[in-house]
């Protein structure tokens, strides 16, 4: 008699539907703050048209940018303490509330203190949603989620530009931030109502929170990302204002520090960087995110004033590497389940480098494929370096650790890449004022190039300071490989991983017990 084949019970396929909801949930509230970091940018002619505030709108970014990274440090700790599920509500619906406001806003000032309530609500988002995604997966399915959540990203950045032009033109721009109600109230209606974390055992004392040391984090955080942002655009490096924000930067650096010495629940503890492992992802991350504001600020200019193209055109030269970097993460997990998590990284980072410094070679003026091609291997490198550094991190920790070890690491990226806009912008402009023989910044090369003016030593010019910036960039690369090199542990000690993937979403991954570290890299 033939054996009959048992169907799943109903728990299980009841679980595998509440998994499916809440992997849709995260990718729904990551496209929320994706999507707003490139909406908005080319609706900004029809915002300022219409409100006014040309001189201060770059605030509209550079204050979102701030309330978000700023914020990580502080929801990583409160998601370890009272659970991811309350942290992401919270964050979603403050995320919601300012894209609401920003719809109301009746002037620029107005805009601008509604998109840093977004980056308040925004911080959540991207932290929370990330410790979710190594909460619900055990190791060896997390590069599922993460490719997932990589796609979100590689969409966003293709699409948002293009949404945004389309409701600015064809509706109004207030779209660009009502369009978020739906999306978000779907998200949250699908975590609410799907993502159960288990009961955990009550602490022996009722939990603090540091306060002091959250206010102390976002007041220092706020400060010198300010002086970053600003330096260079609305005062000079060497100006009073400049050296006043620095300044109370330092002393602030030194309250936190004293500060959460003090705390008995630090919001940034010190074993965040007292572990290697830990300590050299977020180095080698806050590299990244250095590196990464050489293609995304300065390639669009180079297409457009070097090699001659349109918006559209160059920003599809830039837009390949989202294509490439998914694809690359995805298939990373083949790599370090052979060679290890750091190995593979210094591979990516390795190999990152060199096209960073092959960029400058490129022959003048050159054709369009030339750099799309180097972008496309380059999102493909940073793919295989990016995702097993934080997969890896990820899980070294345990459940009690892992929020604050994932916001520790995006603050860092969020943090390199506001540095490095701040520093390849002066290293732009210093080339540009050597080969034009004065004071002159990328922003004016490019509206004098668009207006007419004799073509072929401003394109130079251009061409010289995006080649400068790449070389730059490729520094970093190097900084981040040398990190791993000399900072981080050959095998990182992987906690063993007992999550059955078939269990319910209530079944969250917990950890028991340290492998040995041979047999952990085997089986990663």
């Amino acid at each position: 008699m033939p054996a009959v084949r048992e169907h799943p019970p109903r728990t299980t396929r009841a679980g595998t539907r509440r998994h499916r909801a809440v992997v849709a949930a995260l990718m729904l509230a990551m496209g929320l703050a994706a999507l707003d970091s490139t909406i908005v940018s080319t609706a900004v002619p029809q915002i300022v048209g219409d409100l006014g505030g040309f001189s201060v709108f770059s605030w509209l970014f550079s204050g979102y940018l701030l309330a978000v990274t700023v914020t990580l440090p502080v929801y990583g700790k409160l998601s370890d303490t009272f659970g991811r599920k309350p942290v992401l509500v919270a964050g979603a619906a403050v995320f919601l509330l300012g894209s609401l406001l920003c719809a109301t806003a009746w002037n620029m000032a107005a805009l601008i203190a509604f998109r840093v309530v977004q980056g308040l609500g925004g911080g959540a988002l991207q932290g929370t949603v990330q410790t979710l995604a190594a909460d619900l997966y055990p190791l060896r399915e997390r590069p599922k989620i993460q490719a997932k959540l990589s796609t979100v990203w590689a969409t966003s950045a293709i699409a948002g530009p293009a949404l945004g032009g389309v409701l600015a033109a064809y509706a109004d721009w207030r779209w660009i931030f009502l369009v978020n109600l739906p999306v978000g109230a779907l998200a949250l209606w699908l975590i609410v109502r799907h993502l159960h974390e288990p009961q955990r055992a009550a602490p022996a004392r009722r939990p603090r929170i540091d306060w002091a040391g959250a206010l102390a984090v976002f007041a220092c955080g706020g400060v010198l990302l300010t002086a970053l942002v600003q330096g260079g655009v609305a005062w000079d490096w060497l100006s009073a204002p400049s050296v006043a924000l620095f300044g109370t930067g330092l002393c602030l650096v030194a309250v936190v520090v004293a500060v959460e010495r003090r705390a008995a629940e630090p919001i940034i503890p010190g074993w965040v960087w007292r572990r290697r492992t830990i300590a050299a992802v977020n180095l080698a991350l806050g590299a990244l995110g250095l590196l990464m504001v050489a293609p995304t600020v300065f390639l669009p200019t180079y297409a457009q004033a070097v090699l001659g193209l349109a918006p559209v055109a160059a920003g599809f030269v830039l837009s390949v590497w989202t294509l490439s970097w998914p694809v690359s993460a995805a298939l990373s997990q083949h790599v370090y389940r052979r060679i290890g998590f750091r190995n593979t990284a210094m591979l990516g980072i390795g190999t990152a480098s060199l096209l960073l410094v092959a960029f400058p070679f490129l022959p003048y003026p050159g054709e369009p494929w030339q750099p799309a091609l180097l972008m496309l291997l380059l999102g493909g490198a940073l793919g295989l370096f990016q995702l097993p550094l934080i997969i890896g991190v990820q899980s070294t920790v345990g459940w009690a650790e892992r929020g604050t070890t994932t916001a520790s690491v995006l603050f860092c990226r969020q943090t390199g890449q506001t540095l490095g806009a701040a520093l390849f912008g002066a290293v732009a402009n210093g080339v540009l004022a050597a080969r034009l023989g004065g004071a002159g910044d990328l922003d004016a090369v490019t509206r004098a190039l668009d207006s007419g003016a004799p073509a072929g030593r401003l394109r130079h010019a251009v061409a010289d300071a995006v080649h400068a910036v790449y070389l730059g960039a490729a520094g970093a690369a190097a900084l981040a490989f040398l990190v791993l090199l000399f900072v981080a542990p050959r095998r990182f000690p992987v906690l063993k991983d007992s999550t059955d993937p078939t269990e319910s979403v209530e079944s969250v991954e917990s950890v028991e017990s340290v492998e040995s570290v041979e047999s952990t890299e085997r089986t990663a």
